[in-house]
Formats: structure tokens, sequence, C-alpha cells
């Protein structure tokens, strides 16, 4: 077996505990460890990802007990891809974590910070449906100690919603694998997908429940409206650095839906013909208006951003409800960059509220406005969908998807609109931050306004710029190197409607 594909949970798994029982008191060493962890797993999403180029299904069985007996990890071109954007995002993120002091502003930063890693990694290794809802809970829990990083009575408020919020959708995901496995008599993945094939069409009643019951599970880890509750106040109270983390876990749900919803309930079932379709692209319409309203109403910068991955989400999910091959390469495309374009604007937030505060309002000028808001500027482009950034390139490529759909003007309409109130609301925010700042400084606040005191500066500057910049740079990669990237979204496309090969990958020898 392929020792690599596990190598992802295992590393971030053996890091956290480690940091905790022995780096508790050392936050130098906790920082070089953290690092080097990141980089190591940056190494292998690379190596598994050139692995998983060849096309080829590779197979790790726990303790070498064969599927659907055993837990299994797979490694195909999507898993590896996703790992890889993981490694990618949190490189950046770790650095700036340091640069900017927030690491060390609570306690066990680094190791919540690993198991959150390990978390989001065995959701998109998994073969297994019992064992996604494990890697979902430890998701769960190391978000809420991120969460919460710092303290103070609005984030511990905040928090607590989203705990509540969440155990209530894992409950769902209880009743949901309940269900399929009172249905089928299993939860391996794989084998899910041949059961249900297998049911008559009069019996399957319990498996929409189960299906509609898992949709409902993704939904809400993606934010999909009316579920979307839990995000706004969430990520905008959440220190920036840990919600430009979380801009991944949203991403999880999308990532669960194309998975189950080409495996096991594909189009070619009948029980759940055109479930996705018909429940979700109304949803995530709807969620992109929603978002593109939200960015405009907001007067906070942290909601603001909250508002931009909301809306991402609307676009990328109406990409995947389009259920074919060229919307899924699309939807992949824009997963990667949304996933960057809105952990970036988290962090320039973080850099705004570090200097004069979050409130989108005329104030006095902060310090390194020029370079700052330049960042802010190629953030809201990247988000807008604005040329000639990716964001331009993946709206592009999901219109295009959309062409022949039966509701292609509905589609063709919220998005268009949506990038262009989200054009509006975040140059608003852009000129009353950096614009209209420089109009204050000639009417200064009464003196006893001027002594309120202000955020602390990084105690690493450079570092943090440089992790901002490390953003920039994969966004402009991102749209230098779209041909090989759109490439390898194509045959990953091209694989998930071919669910033939990862059943008999992970199933041929029990066959």
């Amino acid at each position: 077996m392929n020792h690599w594909i596990v190598a992802p949970i295992v590393l971030p798994a053996i890091l956290a505990p480690f940091i905790i029982m022995v780096l508790r008191y050392h936050l130098d060493l906790q920082r070089i460890f953290s690092v080097a962890g990141v980089v190591a797993l940056l190494g292998i999403a690379l190596t598994i990802t050139a692995q998983a180029a060849g096309g080829d299904i590779q197979v790790y069985e726990l303790g070498n007990w064969p599927a659907p007996f055993g837990i299994v990890m797979v490694l195909d071109r999507l898993s590896a891809m996703m790992v890889l954007l993981t490694a990618l995002l949190a490189l950046p993120i770790v650095l700036y974590a340091i640069g900017s002091g927030w690491d060390e502003r609570g306690k066990h930063f680094h190791a919540l910070f690993h198991f959150q890693i390990m978390g989001v990694c065995g959701a998109f290794l998994t073969g297994d449906a019992f064992n996604l809802f494990v890697f979902f809970e430890v998701l769960l829990i190391a978000s809420y100690g991120l969460m919460t990083h710092g303290g103070g009575a609005v984030r511990l408020k905040a928090g607590v919603q989203y705990v509540a919020y969440n155990l209530l959708g894992s409950t769902l995901f209880l009743f949901a694998l309940g269900t399929l496995y009172g249905v089928t008599g299993t939860l391996n993945m794989a084998d899910i997908a041949l059961r249900v094939a297998e049911i008559p069409p009069e019996d399957t009643a319990l498996l929409r429940v189960g299906a509609v019951l898992l949709l409902l599970v993704f939904c809400i880890k993606a934010a999909v409206l009316p579920l979307h509750f839990w995000l706004p106040a969430s990520y905008a109270n959440a220190p920036l650095p840990v919600a430009a983390l979380f801009a991944i876990m949203t991403k999880v749900g999308a990532y669960s839906i194309i998975r189950m919803y080409t495996l096991a309930f594909g189009p070619e079932v009948e029980a759940t013909q055109g479930l996705v379709g018909n429940w979700l692209q109304p949803a995530a319409l709807v969620t992109l208006a929603v978002g593109a309203i939200g960015i405009l109403g907001s007067q906070h910068i942290a909601r603001m951003v909250a508002f931009c991955a909301i809306a991402s989400m609307g676009t990328l999910l109406i990409a995947i409800s389009l259920f074919t091959p060229d919307a899924s390469a699309a939807a992949l495309y824009y997963v990667f960059h949304s996933t960057l374009a809105t952990a970036l604007l988290f962090l320039v937030a973080d850099l705004v509220m570090e200097r004069r505060g979050g409130a989108i309002a005329p104030t006095k000028p902060m310090a390194q406005t020029g370079l700052i808001s330049a960042l802010f500027f190629v953030g809201a482009i990247a988000m807008a969908g604005m040329p000639p950034l990716s964001g331009f390139i993946g709206k592009l490529l999901v219109l295009d998807a959309a062409r022949d759909a039966p509701d292609a003007t509905s589609v063709w309409a919220v998005i268009l609109i949506g990038s262009f109130v989200t054009i509006v609301g975040l140059a608003r925010a852009g000129t009353l931050i950096f614009w209209k700042s420089h109009d204050v400084d000639h009417n200064p606040k009464p003196e006893e306004e001027d002594a309120e005191p202000q955020p602390a500066p990084e105690p690493h500057p450079g570092l943090a710029f440089t992790a901002v910049f490390g953003l920039v740079g994969g966004l402009i990669l991102l749209t230098l190197f779209a041909g090989p990237a759109l490439e390898y979204t194509n045959k990953t496309a091209e694989q998930l409607f071919t669910p033939e090969d990862y059943i008999s990958a992970v199933l041929g020898e029990a066959e």
C-alpha cells in the first residue's frame, strides 16, 4: 500500500499532541514545529497530487482490512487536489498568525491549527461515510477552540452559536447515516453506490429520505441559504486568521456533495434523480443573491468578508448543481480561486482592523494605507470576478457551463447581477476605509476620543505581509496557469462521472 495517502492525516495527528504535551510552554518552538509541519504537509500534498494526476485511484486499507469491512482512504484526482489546496492555504495563514502575533493571544493555537488540518484532510481522503462524520466532528471541536482563541464575550457567544448549529447538523448526519445503513447495510461509499443500484424502484422511499438528509447536512456545512445563519457572525467574530483558515471548511461541504452525488446518488440512479439540481440550484441562486446584498449593506469589514464567503459559495454551488462534467470542472477551478480569494480578504481585513478598527466609515488615516489598500484592491477584484485575475476565468467557466441548462437565463442573471452588486459593495467599502479617511484627517476628532487605546502593531509585520502576498501570488499563478489547471479539473470531472473506476478500485479485491 502507498503510505503517502494517509500521511496528510497522520502528520498533523502526531504533531498536534506533541505541541501540547512537549512544547506547550515554548511558543518559539511551537512556531518552528508548526511551520515545519505545514511545509512537510505541502510536500506530501504535492507528492500525492503528482501520483493522482495519472488517473490511477489508489486505496489505503487501515489495518489491512479490505473494503467494505474495513475503513479505507482513497486517493483520486479530487481528493489530492483538495489536500493540496488545504496545504497551500495553511502555509500563509500560519505565517500570518505568527507575524501578526495572533498565535500568542490565547492558548494552544498551533495544536488546534493542526487538529483542524487533520480533520480537513481526513474528510477529503476518507472512503467511508461514517468516517466522514468522524472527521466532521474533529473539524467542529478544533474550529470551536480556534474560534474562541483570544477570548472575549462576543467571540464566546458567536462560538456557542456556531457549535449549537453545527451540532444540529451532526445530529442530522447521524440520522442520515442510520437511514442509509438501514437501507443498504453498509457505509462504505463505493459499496453504497453498488447497493443503491440494486434496490428496486418501489423500495426506494427510505433511500430518498437518507439522500435528502445527507444533502441537508452538507448544505449546512457549505452555508447554503437558509442554512447559512451560523456563518456571518461566526466568521466575523473569530480571529480573522482563523476565519481565513475556515475558508476551506465550507468547501468540505461542497466536496461532500460532489463526492456522494456523483458516486452513490449519480444521475443514473432513478430514486434520487434530479435531487441536486431541483433542490440545490434554487438555494444556491438565493445564497449568491443574499451574499451580494450582505456585502453591499455591511457596516463592518469582517462581516462584509463573511458575506463574500457566502456569495462565493453560492456561485460554486450553482456550478455543482448543474451536475454536468463541464460544470463540475468549472466548479473545481472556482473552488481553488474562491478559497484563496476569501482567505486573502480576511487577512487584509485583519490588517485594517489592527490599525483603524473594522467600521466601514471614514476615520483617521492608518499606517501603511497605500500597501494595504492595494492588497484590498487585488482581493476585491478577485472576489468580484473582475479581469485579469482567476475569478473572472472561474465565473466565465460557470456561465459557459450553464449556457445550455434549462434555467440558464436565471443562472446568468443572478451571477452577473450578483457580481455587479459585489463590485459596488467592495468599492463602497474601499472608498470609505482608504480614501475618505484622508478627508477626516483635516477634521480631527476631539482630544478625548484620540486618547482611546489603539490595537498593538504586529510583532513581525514583514512576515504578516509576506503571508498576504503569498495568497496574492497564488491567485496570480492560478490565472497564469489556468490552462494546466483547467486540464486537471476537466480530467477530474471525467473521473467523477465514471464512478465505476472508483468502485472497482475500492471493492475490486472484495469482489
